[in-house]
């Protein structure tokens, strides 16, 4: 155990910090670890429970191959979870949890079975899996415009908090729950949706994948899909193996079971998969590891039109699909309460006013309708722009340069005293500074605390000009991962920093405090006066002010020996 420990450290030692981020990652190593060098990294990562975790991450394949002691077949695995030794062999105490794990599941280490030949779709499963794909694909877009709205809230287990979960639900977003989780699931393969903190945060990538076409959408997240795979469902040429046996890919994970439920449920709704194991046209092309194809795609779903009917119930009926970046523009002014191939969408005075927050005015509003509509704008819905915009802008924020305070003003008096005694606006700390309010808080945190508490209000510029609010979000480099090693930053600089090129005296003194807590006999060998060596066979029983002590049994004598003179050592019996 003490020679595997260090020669782990030393291998550890010589790895990039991408390498070490991606270990530590994949072993579980919390970014917050105490630890001061490779030695205390080694000694962890070999705790037996630690094994036995890494263990039942390894595929089926990976374990049939050390079964037969083909560690070709395994050294990829095995240097990923720093399981192995530097010629790519298991560790002895990692051969020791193997067998273990072997004698109690046999099965686990049997060789995959051969699987079945992927079923083609027949035209009508290939109809229903674009049907699927539609819907999803547009449920995915509601959550995701939610999202830009405000960030969902999410569980320590990572879900949807139950607040924005009943929210998106009565909404009509979605049907339930777990559809939701499947959504958001599928959002963050492709980088459309990050974790930070507690909360989904939308990346800046959605914003494009919103204005996609539906196969475009489809494209981008069934690559981000295929890519977020655990390793053992990839093939080498970058597909997936077959469907049939990813329930058996992991036999020693305790709840893989529900993992590759999860994982096929997710392909189903994103339409790689039938709902009968068949395989659509448009999927084959990942399956083999090339790029997502969805040209096959686009002979099953409607085509998108660029037309509403605008009614003078403030109402806007869709005949089919409407163009995504058509479709965007529409809901920053109006509220979709139908989703279907034709939807319809409602305006009132708020669904205006949020678009006019988000930059939107009564000019632009009028040419986007006037260009969209069939049948010309109804005098009611003109009436309500022309309302909504004279009440919208009534609350201006700003930044006082000079004092750089954030000031709340309006030319309505009463509104601003109304603003002033909010009781949901107090956390703000407003004071009054003559013809306006102040305070320390940001001039965005004010802006959408007064937008949040349905006040006409409108951030502006030094100039005076409007500037378009955007709630925040994520950016694509988090969510393609880079922040993986920074997550480590800390971790890594302790390390390095506590692991120098001659370590073999830390090495040696954790051997003999190690000795001494277990009090295990020792073959010490020590540098003698004349130059020669001497060894000694002792059960340690002591270290401190640089000398170690030890029970000399062959003697039956204590001996006292200076750790300055002693040259290595090791257990009996062992060279």
């Amino acid at each position: 155990m003490p020679s595997d420990e260090r020669a782990l450290a030393t291998w550890l030692a010589g790895r990039d910090d991408v390498a070490l981020a991606e270990t530590f990652a994949v072993r579980g190593v919390s970014p917050a670890a105490t630890w001061h060098d490779f030695f205390d990294v080694a000694e962890n990562l070999l705790d037996p429970a630690s094994i036995d975790r890494a263990v039942a991450q390894l595929p089926r394949p990976v374990l049939a191959a050390l079964a037969t002691d083909a560690a070709t077949g395994a050294a990829a695995s095995l240097e990923r979870f720093a399981l192995a030794d530097p010629d790519g062999r298991p560790l002895e105490i990692v051969r020791s949890r193997l067998a273990a794990a072997r004698a109690s599941n046999p099965d686990a280490f049997a060789p995959l079975k051969t699987p079945d030949a992927a079923q083609p779709s027949n035209p009508q499963q290939a109809a229903a899996a674009a049907e699927t794909i539609f819907t999803t694909a547009g449920a995915l877009a509601d959550v995701l415009l939610a999202g830009l709205t405000s960030p969902l809230s999410r569980t320590g287990t990572g879900a949807v908090s139950a607040f924005d979960r009943k929210k998106l639900v009565e909404s009509g977003a979605v049907v339930d729950g777990a559809e939701l989780d499947a959504l958001v699931a599928l959002a963050k393969t492709a980088g459309l949706v990050i974790a930070t903190d507690r909360e989904w945060t939308v990346t800046d990538a959605a914003g494009s994948w919103l204005e996609s076409s539906t196969a475009e959408r489809w494209a981008l997240v069934a690559e981000g899909f295929r890519s977020s795979l655990p390793a053992g469902l990839r093939t080498d040429d970058g597909g997936w193996v077959a469907l049939d046996v990813w329930p058996e890919m992991y036999p020693l994970a305790p709840d893989w079971a529900a993992t590759a439920t999860r994982l096929r449920d997710l392909a189903v709704r994103w339409g790689l998969v039938g709902t009968s194991g068949d395989e659509p046209p448009w999927a084959q092309s990942l399956r083999s590891g090339a790029p997502a194809d969805p040209s096959s795609l686009l002979e099953h779903l409607p085509a998108e039109i660029d037309r509403v009917y605008l009614q003078a119930d403030l109402s806007a009926i869709a005949p089919g699909p409407l163009s995504p970046p058509l479709d965007l523009r529409l809901r920053r002014i109006a509220v979709r309460e139908s989703r279907a191939q034709a939807s319809t969408y409602r305006f009132t005075a708020g669904s205006l006013a949020t678009g006019m927050t988000e930059g939107e005015d009564a000019d632009g509003i009028r040419a986007f309708l006037s260009e969209l509509s069939l049948t010309g704008i109804p005098q009611p819905l003109d009436y309500l722009i022309d309302s909504t915009a004279a009440r919208h802008g009534r609350v201006r924020v700003s930044e006082d340069a000079a004092t750089g305070r954030t000031r709340v003003d309006s030319d309505d008096a009463g509104l601003l005293d109304t603003v002033a005694v909010d009781q949901a606006l107090r956390p703000l700390g407003l004071v009054d500074d003559g013809a306006s309010l102040t305070t320390r808080v940001a001039r965005d945190a004010v802006y959408w605390a007064l937008a949040d508490a349905r006040y006409p209000v409108v951030a502006v510029d030094g100039t005076g000009h409007t500037v378009a609010m955007h709630r925040r979000t994520g950016s694509a480099q988090q969510a393609a991962g880079a922040d993986l090693l920074r997550s480590y930053d800390r971790l890594l600089e302790s390390l390095r920093s506590g692991h120098g090129e001659g370590d073999d005296g830390a090495w040696l003194q954790r051997e003999l405090e190690q000795s001494v807590r277990t009090r295990s006999e020792l073959v010490v060998v020590v540098r003698m006066p004349d130059g020669g060596e001497r060894s000694f066979i002792l059960e340690a029983t002591g270290l401190g002010g640089g000398r170690l002590r030890g029970r000399d049994r062959a003697a039956d004598i204590e001996r006292t020996l200076p750790v300055s003179s002693i040259v290595s050592v090791r257990a009996p019996g062992t060279e």
